[in-house]
């Protein structure tokens, strides 16, 4: 279950995906989205989610012009402080429309709606030929970036490494330029390829290129550089030390 908040006010959506959470325990949740165009941007580079949260006055204009620019099948519900969009948001895959501050009761309704409407919509095959079949896992591979008032893609093959700093996730590019991701490094580290990256400890996840020298140090630690980091004491425990090693051996 893949679930996209759009919604342009921060506190509103992280009390959102804090209510929805309790209702969908498994979903991987994607935002928040605050504009028209990273939203286009996202839904034209990532496959469609399987539901959709909507505020409709975002940062950069009115939501609907979204479903103009993007041909969507996927279930959508509105959340706003408006009640004269009602008509219009129902035409575009509405499930449901929620006013602001979102009651939970409210919330509830329009989920239960989301889900009945699914039992209802029959048998899906391509579930079923997806059971029947051997699963690959699949990684990604690009992340979108936002810096200033631009929106970018940067291919998973240009990024050197990630790292946390503050409670801020950052990804670094081989040129060494760097910009902020929205989510956890546990969470990246999820979505990529354990062949390619490996996460050294609490504060680094790297590339396989994005490793420059690599020393022995104590307590059967080692110690590494990293390509265009300015940190030179990036350790890595005795107990990830023969991972790392086979990681690099394979």
């Amino acid at each position: 279950m893949r679930i996209l908040i759009i919604e342009d006010e921060s506190p509103a959506a992280n009390r959102l995906i804090k209510l929805l959470k309790p209702h969908f325990p498994e979903a991987e949740i994607y935002g928040n989205l605050d504009t028209i165009t990273s939203t286009v941007n996202w839904l034209e580079t990532y496959p469609h989610p399987d539901l959709i949260f909507c505020d409709i006055q975002l940062a950069d204009g009115n939501s609907f012009e979204i479903f103009k620019n993007v041909h969507l099948s996927t279930p959508v519900i509105f959340t706003t402080a408006y009640d004269q969009y009602a008509i219009q948001a129902f035409q575009v895959n509405a499930v449901d429309y929620i006013l602001k501050p979102i009651d939970p009761d409210d919330l509830e309704r329009a989920i239960a709606k989301f889900k009945s409407q699914q039992l209802k919509s029959g048998i899906d095959l391509g579930m079923i030929k997806d059971l029947l079949e051997p699963k690959q896992q699949t990684f990604k591979s690009r992340f979108l970036v936002k810096y200033g008032e631009k929106i970018q893609s940067i291919p998973v093959e240009q990024i050197s490494f990630f790292f946390s700093e503050e409670r801020v996730t950052f990804l670094q590019t081989h040129e060494g330029k760097k910009y902020v991701i929205d989510q956890t490094l546990e969470q990246t580290e999820q979505q990529l390829d354990p062949k390619i990256f490996f996460r050294i400890n609490r504060k680094y996840l790297c590339s396989l290129d994005s490793v420059n020298e690599i020393f022995t140090y104590s307590n059967s630690r080692l110690k590494i550089t990293l390509q265009h980091c300015d940190d030179k004491d990036i350790l890595i425990s005795r107990e990830k030390v023969q991972e790392f090693k086979s990681w690099l051996d394979q």
